[in-house]
């Protein structure tokens, strides 16, 4: 009898060892470094809500730090082609790709607060440009503002001729509204570039203080103006998702979907707290434009918005429909 139980024991373990052996473990890439607030705020809750959702079935691991490889732009190649099995990254950065979606970005189009909610209230309007990959988390950002070498922007005549970072084709279009020149790049590449004086101001939202040190090459902040703001995505390859049981899609997908409701709230509340410190640092000044001036940057930023809507209908899409829809009208 003692054998017949030593035996059965043996069985149970060698089982239990077999099922957590049998567990996917999927690779999520995070150009983001280890301490920023999102892989905290939303990347490792989001991996936890994966285990849990999936019973254990499929856990994520964290590669931060572009750990898979480096530079925002690639990240979403890097989930296509099946380096990582989930991707964290900019449709800005792939702006030709995503269309659609960078409606969500213009100015004037989705509620700072509320703004991630609406879209998944909407999220079937986008699907479509995600087709090569799954898309697994989607969300709105904080409003990009204006960091400032070294010129202390208070109304559109003090913008003109800059040389300003953008993170998206529109922000660009939006910046050449305002009389100024748009450069292009990704965030990881900001601080340089401003100290070095390639570019006199960059857009980014509040979060670009503490996360990107920016009150170091920076001395002014000019908000409250209408502006971009910047949609985050998280896509896993198409082939790793369908591999997965439909209770595990599941789990992933749900997760995803509560991962973006937690990366607007993290952004939102970081970026309040950044441009709540670029105040407090000496030297620097936080500037909110009023009356005829704000009147003047809201005017000319809303100026791209049936543009950026000509552009995307040309491609085949009812554009227009999409921002009523996320507008609510």
């Amino acid at each position: 009898m003692g054998i017949i139980k030593t035996i059965t024991a043996a069985t149970v373990a060698l089982g239990l060892a077999g099922a957590a052996a049998s567990a996917e473990e999927l690779k999520f890439a995070n150009f983001l470094a280890g301490g920023h607030p999102y892989t905290a705020g939303t990347f490792q809750p989001f991996a936890d809500m994966v285990a849990e959702k999936s019973g254990g079935d499929v856990t994520v691991r964290l590669y931060n730090g572009g750990e898979l490889g480096a530079g925002p732009v690639e990240q979403y190649s890097r989930a296509l082609d099946g380096v990582a099995d989930l991707a964290v990254s900019l449709p800005g950065y792939t702006a030709s790709t995503f269309p659609v979606t960078l409606l969500a970005e213009l100015p004037g189009v989705l509620d700072e607060a509320t703004g991630t909610q609406t879209i998944w209230d909407n999220i079937d309007l986008f699907k479509s440009e995600y087709r090569r990959v799954q898309l697994v988390a989607l969300w709105s950002s904080a409003k990009n503002y204006l960091f400032s070498r070294d010129t202390a922007v208070r109304s559109l005549d003090d913008v003109k001729g800059l040389k300003i970072r953008v993170p998206s084709r529109s922000t660009g279009l939006m910046v050449e509204a305002w009389g100024a020149t748009p450069v292009s790049m990704p965030v990881s590449d900001i601080y340089n570039a401003m100290q070095t004086g390639v570019i006199d101001a960059a857009l980014i939202d509040g979060t670009g203080v503490n996360a990107f040190k920016l009150g170091e090459v920076a001395k002014y902040l000019t908000v409250g103006i209408e502006s971009t703001n910047s949609p985050f995505f998280i896509v896993m390859n198409r082939d790793a998702f369908r591999a997965l049981s439909d209770e595990d899609q599941q789990a992933v997908l749900e997760a995803g979907k509560e991962a973006s409701l937690l990366g607007q709230q993290t952004q939102l509340t970081v970026a309040e707290k950044g441009i709540a410190s670029f105040a407090e640092m000496e030297g620097h000044e936080v500037i909110t434009p009023e009356g005829d001036a704000l009147a003047a940057f809201n005017a000319a930023s809303e100026s791209i918005v049936p543009t950026v809507i000509a552009d995307v209908a040309a491609e085949g899409v009812d554009a227009q429909a999409v921002v009523d829809a996320l507008k609510g009208e």
